[in-house]
């Protein structure tokens, strides 16, 4: 019955837009060749770089029928986001099958990894509505950003400025679902300021998974006419019910708590050769947990994290290349009733040089990163990148690196009555090769990858063959990881409309099986076969629609696949949407025991005060 209402509710707005008229188009299709990565040292075109990079523009982000970062991303072959429920209440980041902990997460180049555990990297995300790209950066990204991207980063970049608008959000859709949300923007003589707030709630679509979540984000750039200075502050509060995130025990109803917050001070000094970019930041993490929400007193953890940096980033042009070059210093502070009062400093220190040849259709750029680490002592992190262009629209490139990561406070030191840390645990390594090839046009982008990674001692939390035992925080000896990945997206007009199809597969393969044959609570679920698809188009004026499919088949034999869809209808400063989420109502599980959401809709009602 559910079907029947989400495909009739579709087919009577597809039929509505029969009568709209038709003229010229008025949203233009975000050029990726106008894009420059902004993740590294050095500042590169998109097309130059020689790296797997996706850029989620600001187009795509409209059209994806996402509410949330953790939505979004689950639109990208090789991305693995396995939510536990809806609302981006909590959900974990994993990048051609590494672990939610070897996955850095920026702001604006800022990193958010938390020393607790990569548990909480999403909590970091923001809102869309202040989002103006999403850089992904596959592959070993150690030499680059650090021990924490072992086999990626995903950098969000936020919006510079909004041109004195304001507007209001107010969503509201099943399971009691209600969203608000304001945007302000404010562009005065010498300063710009972006504000965003918003809520968002449901009572939950199966027992103890309501959440009340709430955003705030600031930008401001100060002194633009002399030194520019840029302010961010954000701050996530998610509570929510955690029915089985943890344990199989229905009569437990698990719930948690937990706050992000992050406030950064970054200006720039340029002159015709030279770049350094200063920044301070301190970002803190909060995390409460219930085993039984009703009886706090039964089991309770509770966690704040603080981390306080201060970096330089600096690039520099010669006859004989690019240099890039940095600094990072940073102090973790943890306090915790279950891990106890931990601290570690971290200095890392940065250099990469491009060089380029044959009329500069060839560029090398060799890098390494050395970081100490107070509890873990020195390491490093060489890595090279290769490119070359065989037509102008048309890269083949290739990388290698050693990557590293250090273990979080949870795997050394956590405790419960089935789970034990482990104060003996060796730092992650591996080797990670990639070779591909990308093609960029106004009309075109693809790229297709295939790589390999050999990793030592990763971690995890195993048990012996019973059920019974305690889970303890293990170094796996090997895993040999290797994969490829495809992304298309064609850009075209119908009736003078921009429309566009995307479609991205990703195939991995491990023998993570093969070295830990013990009951593991995170590595067994990796995701072999995925593939995705978007369709967006507009074929009538005011009115545009996008469509989702996503299939998805794990190591564990489990196979899925999800189609969402979503309509936009604008009328001057307003918009009306409808999203459909899981339309055909799959029964699916992306993390440890928790199911996800039967067929759902949202409607949608946004106004824009100009």
């Amino acid at each position: 019955m559910k079907n029947t209402v989400l495909l009739y509710t579709f087919l009577l707005i597809c039929a509505f837009q029969l009568h709209a008229q038709q003229e010229q188009p008025i949203i233009k299709i975000d050029s990726l060749s106008e894009v420059v990565v902004t993740s590294t040292r050095i500042d590169l075109p998109f097309k130059e770089n020689s790296r797997t990079i996706n850029i989620i523009t600001a187009t795509d982000i409209k059209n994806s029928s996402a509410v949330t970062i953790a939505d979004l991303l689950q639109q990208v072959a090789g991305i693995d986001i396995r939510r536990r429920g809806t609302g981006g209440s909590q959900a974990d980041l994993f990048i051609r099958g590494g672990g939610f902990d070897q996955t850095l997460l920026l702001i604006d180049g800022i990193k958010m990894d938390d020393a607790q555990t990569g548990h909480h990297t999403m909590n970091a995300s923001l809102p869309l509505e202040v989002i103006a790209r999403i850089e992904i950066i596959k592959g070993p990204a150690a030499r680059v950003f650090g021990q924490n991207a072992f086999t990626g980063a995903i950098n969000i970049v936020t919006k510079s400025n909004l041109n004195n608008a304001v507007s209001a959000n107010l969503e509201a859709g099943s399971f009691g679902q209600l969203n608000g949300s304001v945007t302000v923007g404010s562009e005065l003589e010498n300063s710009t300021h972006i504000f965003h707030a918003g809520k968002m709630t449901s009572e939950g679509y199966r027992n103890n998974s309501d959440y009340n979540n709430s955003n705030y984000f600031l930008k401001s750039v100060f002194n633009k006419k002399d030194q520019p200075i840029e302010m961010i502050a954000t701050f996530s509060e998610r509570k929510f019910g955690a029915e089985n995130f943890y344990t199989t025990n229905p009569a437990f109803n698990e719930y948690e708590e937990t706050q992000n917050s992050l406030m950064a001070l970054t200006t720039k000094f340029q002159s015709e050769k030279f770049k350094i970019q200063p920044r301070v930041y301190w970002k803190r993490n909060q995390d409460m947990f219930l085993l039984k929400r009703f009886e706090p007193n039964f089991f309770r953890n509770f966690h704040i994290s603080n981390k306080i940096g201060a970096e330089a980033n600096a690039s520099y042009k010669s006859e004989l290349g690019e240099t890039g070059f940095g600094i990072d210093m940073s102090k973790t502070y943890l306090r915790s009733n279950n891990l106890g009062q931990r601290n570690r400093f971290m200095t890392t220190l940065f250099l990469e040089h491009r060089f380029q040849f044959i009329d500069n259709r060839l560029d090398i750029t060799p890098g390494v990163a050395v970081t100490y680490f107070s509890d873990f002592k020195f390491n490093g992190f060489p890595g090279l990148d290769v490119g070359f262009d065989i037509t102008n629209n048309l890269k083949a490139y290739g990388n290698i690196g050693f990557t590293y990561r250090i273990p979080t406070y949870t795997d050394l030191y956590y405790s419960d009555p089935r789970t034990n840390g482990n104060e003996n645990l060796e730092p992650e390594e591996a080797f990670a090769q990639e070779i591909g090839i990308k093609y960029n046009s106004p009309s075109i982008r693809a790229s297709l990858s295939v790589f390999n990674r050999d990793a030592n001692n990763l971690i995890d939390f195993v048990r012996p063959n019973t059920i019974e035992e305690i889970f303890t925080a293990t170094n796996i000896a090997e895993v040999n990881t290797k994969g490829l990945e495809i992304d298309v997206a064609y850009n075209f007009k119908l009736n003078n409309f921009n429309q566009t199809l995307a479609i991205g597969y990703a195939f991995l393969d491990d023998n993570i099986l093969e070295q830990n044959e013990e009951l593991s609570r995170y590595a067994l679920n990796t995701l072999k076969h995925h593939y995705t698809t978007r369709l967006s188009t507009q074929l009538f004026k005011n009115i545009s629609q996008s469509i989702v499919y996503k299939y998805a088949e794990r190591t564990t034999g489990q196979t899925y696949n999800v189609w969402d869809a979503s309509i936009m209808l604008q009328l001057k400063q307003m918009e009306l949407s409808i999203s459909a989420n899981n339309i055909f109502d799959a029964d699916y599980i992306e993390s440890g025991f928790t199911p996800m959401p039967p067929s759902n809709v949202l409607f949608g009602l946004r106004y824009s005060f100009k």
